[in-house]
């Protein structure tokens, strides 16, 4: 008995590290790569996390930034590859994931004056009307990415 207990104990504890699934689709962890060359594009990571319904992420700006595309990465043949994306669809309850290696954001034309520490805008708009604005993490080129292994 006591056994069943602390196994349905030790599941509880589990169960509250989760986070339940948002209403809405929400926009998690974003954080900005600045370019390691001033004047070269910079990327932008970010979780989405799907709500109640399906949503299509179609556009990212932001007031510092002169273009923002959506970029599928990967790797071929030992290179890395990048192509645009017209958007991005985030399942009822799943997530999409852009991080280095994978899909991001390139931002062209970021306003010179960001700098690692300092918080950069972003508003993120949905296929279906719905829109976020967050403020995103900037780092350095060389600076680790962020841990966000403990959401």
């Amino acid at each position: 008995m006591r056994r069943a207990f602390a196994a349905l104990a030790a599941f509880a504890a589990l169960a509250g590290c989760q986070k339940p699934a948002p209403q809405s689709v929400e926009v998690r962890d974003a954080w900005v790569r600045l370019a390691a060359v001033p004047g070269r594009p910079s990327a932008a990571y970010f979780t989405l996390a799907g709500g109640a319904s399906p949503e299509r992420l179609i556009a990212v700006t932001s007031p510092r930034v002169g273009k923002v595309e959506l970029h599928e990465g990967g790797m071929q043949g030992g290179m890395m590859t990048m192509k645009p994306l017209a958007g991005v669809d985030v399942e009822a309850g799943g997530e999409a994931k852009f991080e280095p290696g994978g899909n991001h954001a390139m931002l062209f034309g970021v306003d010179p004056t960001v700098q690692p520490g300092s918080p950069l805008a972003l508003a993120f708009r949905f296929g279906s009307g719905k829109a976020i604005q967050i403020d995103a993490k900037v780092l350095a080129a060389g600076d680790a990415a962020p841990d966000h292994s403990g959401h």
